[in-house]
Order: structure tokens, then C-alpha cells, then sequence
């Protein structure tokens, strides 16, 4: 469907490719950035989808991402108002061909470095939950942040074990922080593994209770403890099914979008949080509206929100 045009309300999205080192030629707010091209935020699809545990058509997300974007502004109304576009410099990385398997998962760390090199914070557009293990390891996270209802500590190598294999690959479990672990979605087994390696979970419930403000602050004491940076897991499916039909896991019962949206801008706020992922919608399987790819969209643009709040306070 076609969008109508307002010079007097500019649209998200369409932000020029990382390789057009002169942005859009706008000048911008804020402080001076370091490097060549000194971009705020990369996007960078990795489309996975064949280890998924359930059928996915996952691999058609970050496009629709894309499309989606158009339909907001980059407007925060503060007071005062600011428009994202105009104090941040943001860019597309296009996205990582065929980035399942050992050696997809080689791609995307790779992409990730490279990206990371050039911008302050990546924005990887899932993709399964698979696609986390590659974009941590490739931002050299030393901490990460889940808001996810499930715990992705299975055995093998899918969209349910990210968490397990990053730990197995180096990450210290003590430095991650589970929000949104829901009833129903887990075993007594995988609970009893997260808390054997020393992973601190926030269920459901909890969250409710304490907000999004008191559960991050813990989140980013934990996972950001000794050093170094902090990567943040968006899985969608911890939603509510009726805002989140397009992702396969999503139960009744889940997160309200608000809440969703409250927790990631609250967790892009931290400097230390220079990657994060958003996994698990299937953009074939949304419900007409597309209002689970709407959220997806939404959600990366509170990751802006949150890094355009690190700009002010500095």
C-alpha cells in the first residue's frame, strides 16, 4: 500500500546504506562521532531460519522490518520533541547471505566486527533466536541481557540454544540476566541448568510486579559487571499471542507490547549495550495487519530512542 508524503512529517526508515559514508548529507546534532564514517547505528539483517525448532519463514523478517519502519515517525515527543533522523546517524548494512550453519554463523560474526567498528550500536533484524549466538560473538559481548519467555539452553546447535552455546563458547554466565521467563514455556530441567550456571533469571511475573525501570537497572548491574560490552536478545515471542501472532512460541498470557517496548528502551539506554537482536517473527505467518512485525519495527526504533537518550545525558 502506498504512503502518503508530508514534508511536515518525515517517516523512518530508508536510512542510507553503511557505505555512504556521507549519510544523507544532513548536518547533526550532538556531539562529534570518532571513526571514518561515525555512524550511531548500523541495521544488518541475518535472515536465519533453517535450525529452527518449528517451522519459520523467519528469513522474510528483516525486509518486512524495513517496510514496516516506514510506517512510523522518528519523532520522540519529549517535551521538548526530537527527531531521531536529525541527531543520530543511522545506516543499513544489508543483510548476511545465507547466515545458518557453522559457516553462515562465521559470516555473521563477521559482518557483526566489521559493523561494530564503524558504529556505536548494531541492530541485528532476525532472523530465529539462532541468529544470537553469531551477532553476540561478533560485537564481543562480554555480557547479555534476554527478554525472552524461554530460557534457549537446549542441547545442540537451534534457535533454542543460544544462550547454552554462548556460555560453552566463553561467555560467563554470571553475567547473564533472563527477563520475561515465563510458566508453561520451560522445564525443571533447563531451570535448574540456568541456575547450576549461575544465570539470573527475571520471570514473567516478576517483571509485572517491578517495571521495566527496576528490573533493567538489575539486568545492567549484572550483565554489565568487569567490563566490556553488553548485548541484548529481543525475542518477540514473550509477548502476548494477541500482539504477536507471527511468532511461532508466543503464548497467551505474554507481555503487552508497551511492556515490551518499555524494557528495550530502558536497556538501550546504557552505554555499555552495543549490540542487540530481534528474533523469533516469522513476517509469512503475521496475522493481516502485520502487527507483529509492526512491533518488531517499533522495537528498533526504541533501541534508538534509548541511544539517542545516552547522547543527551553526555
Amino acid at each position: 500500500m502506498a504512503l502518503s508524503h508530508d514534508d511536515l512529517w518525515p517517516r523512518a526508515g530508508a536510512w542510507p546504506r553503511i557505505d555512504d559514508t556521507n549519510g544523507d548529507g544532513a548536518e547533526r546534532d550532538g556531539p562529534e562521532r570518532d571513526g571514518a564514517d561515525g555512524w550511531d547505528a548500523v541495521l544488518l539483517g541475518v535472515p536465519t531460519h533453517l535450525t529452527s525448532l518449528s517451522p519459520t519463514g523467519a528469513h522474510a523478517t528483516p525486509a518486512a522490518i524495513r517496510d514496516a519502519l516506514r510506517r512510523y515517525s522518528p519523532t520522540l515527543l519529549g517535551p521538548p520533541p526530537v527527531d531521531l533522523n536529525a541527531v543520530l546517524r543511522i545506516a543499513d548494512g544489508g543483510d548476511v547471505a545465507d547466515p545458518d550453519g557453522a559457516e553462515g554463523e562465521a559470516s555473521v560474526r563477521s559482518a557483526v566486527a566489521a559493523a561494530r567498528e564503524r558504529a556505536d550500536l548494531v541492530i541485528a533484524l532476525g532472523g530465529d533466536n539462532s541468529l544470537t549466538y553469531g551477532v553476540a560473538q561478533g560485537a564481543a559481548a562480554q555480557g547479555l541481557i534476554t527478554i525472552d519467555a524461554h530460557f534457549d539452553l537446549r542441547d545442540g546447535a537451534s534457535n533454542g540454544s543460544p544462550v547454552r552455546r554462548l556460555i560453552d563458547g566463553g561467555l560467563d554466565g554470571r553475567r547473564v540476566v533472563q527477563l520475561g521467563i515465563a510458566d508453561f514455556a520451560n522445564s525443571v530441567a533447563y531451570a535448574r541448568r540456568a541456575a547450576d550456571l549461575g544465570i539470573t533469571v527475571i520471570t514473567m511475573d516478576d517483571v509485572r510486579r517491578r517495571g521495566a525501570a527496576d528490573v533493567v537497572a538489575e539486568a545492567r548491574e549484572i550483565a554489565g559487571a568487569g567490563g566490556g560490552g553488553i548485548h541484548l536478545d529481543i525475542d518477540v515471542d514473550v509477548c502476548d499471542r494477541s500482539v504477536a501472532p507471527g511468532c511461532p512460541a508466543s503464548v497467551p498470557g505474554g507481555l503487552a507490547a508497551w511492556e515490551l517496548r518499555a524494557l528495550v528502551r530502558e536497556a538501550a539506554a546504557d552505554p555499555r549495550l552495543h549490540s542487540a537482536d530481534i528474533a523469533e517473527v516469522d513476517a509469512t505467518a503475521d496475522a493481516p495487519d502485520g502487527r507483529t512485525v509492526r512491533l518488531a519495527a517499533l522495537c528498533v526504533l526504541e533501541l534508538l530512542a534509548g541511544l539517542a537518550a545516552r547522547r543527551s545525558a553526555s
